[in-house]
């Protein structure tokens, strides 16, 4: 018998079992995983919101596991099959697999061979060659020729006992848990390519022979090779060592076949029906087992490689959506093209669109003095600080066109930026970009997402379902519905990290804290656009259907710059508000004589206000944001200096160093932008001096650095560089980047104006 799912689930994230329960009472009640992890410390021990949700996601599937066993056992009491073992058995088995095994044998199916052996009599038959193989099996098999019970000949009853037994061998639960765990330790993952198909498969040609380890094939790698087996130029296959050695020498039998043998006490000494019994656990093994467990290995293969992309691609989501802030500046933003123009668009620094044009600096117009004219007047009329360039098509020569503008008119003090366009087009054609600007043309709201996405990225890119932003591996092969929901998650955790100024939020923006949903957010909206700003949170309350429950999730995340309450800009939740005026009375002093005096507050004894309801951790909290309240986590903002003259492929040399911006990290390495319409790959191997575990470890997305050029090939656009900035590049050779044994496209399906992001998800991994 199993403990109770939350011992198994405190066993696993090693803690106390009533630190789960109190986790699992909230979450059931209606909580939030953000609201649970900084306002209900005291009730779990302080688990953070990366033990919460692992917590929720294990609560689910052992939820969904009883439920399933309770079906399973109430299926073969039915049948009148559920002896007290086999019932101890499924009570203890952990996982769904284990637990589907055993209910292999009583799972209702349709009426197979077996059964119809079973009821032409056969079974006797079966048992008796099994258990005592000096029987002869054509002698024993004469008493059961029956032609009116469809067993018409000796043979005829040889074949449905093998059936029997090839079922009763396939459905032993005990045997599946010993070849699955066998197959695991040992199995190779081989693959090939299929015939007639070598000239459409040149992408997956470093395929076409190959075979790895099952239990060490990394995520990308298996990622690639299930991509190749469903375009159709890959066979994929589980084969054993033994198995590939007897395929090159065209001889041998599975080592499998000798393990369902042993486990049924065969073997060939020479008797009578041992070569029957060994034909039959052959047959056995190639019909009914090695595909089936081909099947499920393959199965868990994918579902591991998923798990990881899936941890990659929310890894780099909150990295990018917790990038540094510009902050509130009037902004230019610039959605670069080339036959179509630069499209702008000028926001003020509260992201109200100020004013759009279209300029015309490229091919084939070449209105250089226009572009600049029109840009030098947008900036002097709205006095705009930064301009903000998205990395798309032309992205380079619209930097220099800025440049261009900042030194000659240098009395403007512009700060020129390059952001990820990643989602910026699928923005501009929803429904919610129609909403917020229905007169707009489409490809100038994309400009309009570009500048406030610099101005706070967080904000901006909450309005993008989370999957087209597209900072992934292999983001199109996984399960949508699973990679949605832990997107999602990041998003939720990210926002309420931050905080949400309620005054100026977005509906978007609000859906995504604590408490709230869509429906809610827009009634924050419409109540604020109706009654003006919110003068403290309180007054929150006055919102159609924001009841007291939602309150409790919601107005700690939520903040009210320049309010009647100096709390309400902080983390503080307004459940201890009556906890501050305790430590504020005891200081006999005000609010403005507490809130960020770090000399008064470190004087303050966090244990003396601690009492039934507030704990050591909820006061120290409180003490923290008394200190600096509102505080952001985000990094401070910094830009990347790209270098002049550096605008191609064609421009780089090898032993270059440049500066750059990290836009994608996957297991194998990070992608940098380093303004050339083409990020360059940092393996994994040249990320540091020091051995590298998982490169998110050393960098992440948004990150500055510096890297060297160590090769390029222009004819497959592939850049390899080095943040080890003492290598020394090797000769040019011309042929394939130095280190790359094998490369696999991940062919993103191409997004309009995702740009050098898009363009870095839909080139080559390198393995090494």
């Amino acid at each position: 018998m199993l403990p109770p799912i939350p011992a198994r689930i405190a066993q696993e994230l090693q803690v106390h079992p009533n630190q789960v329960l109190a986790a699992v009472a909230l979450l059931d009640d209606g909580a939030s995983v953000p609201f649970v992890a900084r306002y209900r410390k005291e009730a779990t021990g302080g688990l953070d919101d990366t033990q919460l949700r692992h917590l929720e996601e294990r609560l689910g599937y052992l939820r969904e596991l009883e439920e399933r066993r309770e079906a399973v056992l109430a299926s073969i009491r039915e049948q009148d099959k559920l002896t007290a073992e086999l019932e101890a058995d499924l009570r203890s088995a952990e996982t769904k697999q284990r637990l589907e095994d055993l209910y292999l044998p009583y799972k209702p199916k349709r009426r197979s061979k077996a059964q119809i052996a079973h009821e032409a009599g056969l079974q006797p038959l079966a048992e008796l060659l099994r258990t005592d193989p000096t029987r002869s099996p054509e002698a024993e098999a004469a008493a059961f020729v029956d032609a009116d019970k469809g067993v018409a000949d000796v043979k005829a009853a040889l074949d449905g006992a093998r059936q029997i037994l090839m079922e009763q061998f396939a459905e032993d639960a005990a045997l599946l848990e010993k070849l699955r765990a066998y197959l695991q330790d040992r199995g190779r993952v081989v693959s090939r390519l299929v015939e007639g198909k070598e000239n459409e498969g040149q992408k997956f040609r470093d395929w076409f022979e190959f075979d790895e380890a099952w239990k060490d094939m990394p995520s990308h790698r298996a990622l690639a090779l299930f991509r190749g087996r469903n375009e159709g130029v890959l066979g994929l296959a589980i084969k054993l060592p033994e198995e590939l050695a007897a395929e090159a020498a065209m001889r041998g039998n599975s080592p499998c076949e000798g393990m369902i043998a042993a486990h049924f006490g065969l073997s060939d000494q020479g008797r009578a029906a041992d070569k029957w019994l060994m034909d039959t656990v052959r047959w056995t093994w190639k019909v009914k087992l090695s595909l089936h467990l081909e099947l499920d290995l393959m199965n868990t293969l994918f579902e591991r490689a998923e798990t990881e992309a899936i941890r990659v691609f929310a890894s780099n989501l909150k990295d990018l959506l917790l990038a540094a802030p510009a902050g509130p500046k009037a902004v230019i933003g610039l959605d670069p093209g080339i036959r179509t123009g630069v499209k702008v668009a000028v926001v003020d620094r509260t992201g109200k669109l100020l004013d759009t044009t279209t300029i015309f600096p490229h091919e084939p117009r070449n209105d250089w003095e226009g572009a600049l004219n029109s840009l030098g007047r947008l900036v002097a009329t709205h006095e705009a600080q930064l301009i903000s360039i998205g990395n798309g098509t032309a992205s380079r020569e619209t930097d220099k066109l800025v440049g261009d503008l900042m030194r000659r008119y240098p009395q403007l003090g512009l700060t020129k930026v390059t952001v990820s366009e990643a989602g910026a087009s699928v923005y501009s054609a929803s429904a919610l970009a129609a909403k917020e600007f229905p007169e707009l043309d489409v490809s100038l709201r994309g400009a309009v997402s570009i500048a406030r996405r610099l101005q706070d990225p967080l904000a901006e890119l909450v309005k993008i379902e989370p999957k087209a932003i597209g900072v992934g591996q292999y983001q199109h092969d996984l399960g949508q519905a699973k990679l949605g929901q832990a997107l999602e998650a990041v998003v939720e955790d990210c926002v309420n990290a931050v905080g949400v100024d309620v005054n100026t939020a977005s509906a978007a923006l609000l859906t995504r804290v604590s408490g709230l949903n869509t429906s809610l957010a827009n009634q924050i909206v419409a109540h604020r656009d109706a009654h003006g700003p919110f003068p403290n949170r309180e007054a929150l309350k006055q919102v159609t259907r924001l009841g007291a429950k939602t309150f409790e999730q919601a107005a700690g995340f939520l903040r009210v710059p320049g309010g009647d309450n100096p709390l309400d800009l902080s983390a503080v939740h307004p459940e201890a508000y009556p906890l501050v005026r305790r430590i504020l009375d005891d200081l006999k002093l005000d609010m403005k004589g507490v809130i960020g005096n770090t000399d008064v507050l470190k004087r303050v004894d966090p244990n003396k206000y601690v009492d039934a309801r507030f704990g050591l951790p909820t006061v120290r909290d409180i003490l923290k944001e008394l200190e600096k309240p509102g505080r952001d986590p985000r990094p401070a903002f910094k830009t990347a200096a790209f270098q002049d003259g550096i605008d191609d492929l064609k421009d780089l040399k090898q032993g270059m160093t440049l500066e750059g911006v990290v836009t994608n990290v996957t297991n194998f390495g990070a992608f940098v932008d380093v303004g050339v319409h083409q990020d360059g790959l940092v393996h994994i191997s040249a990320l540091s001096e020091k051995y590298v575990k998982d490169p998110r470890d050393v960098v992440k997305a948004g990150d500055i650095v510096k890297v060297k050029v160590m090769e390029v090939d222009i004819a497959r656009k592939r850049i390899a560089l080095s943040m080890r900035l003492r290598d020394t590049p090797p000769a040019a050779s011309g042929g394939p980047l130095r280190g790359a044994r094998e490369r696999t496209l991940m062919q993103q399906p191409a997004q309009a104006g995702s740009g050098a992001l898009a363009d870095a998800l839909k080139r080559a991994i390198t393995r090494n």
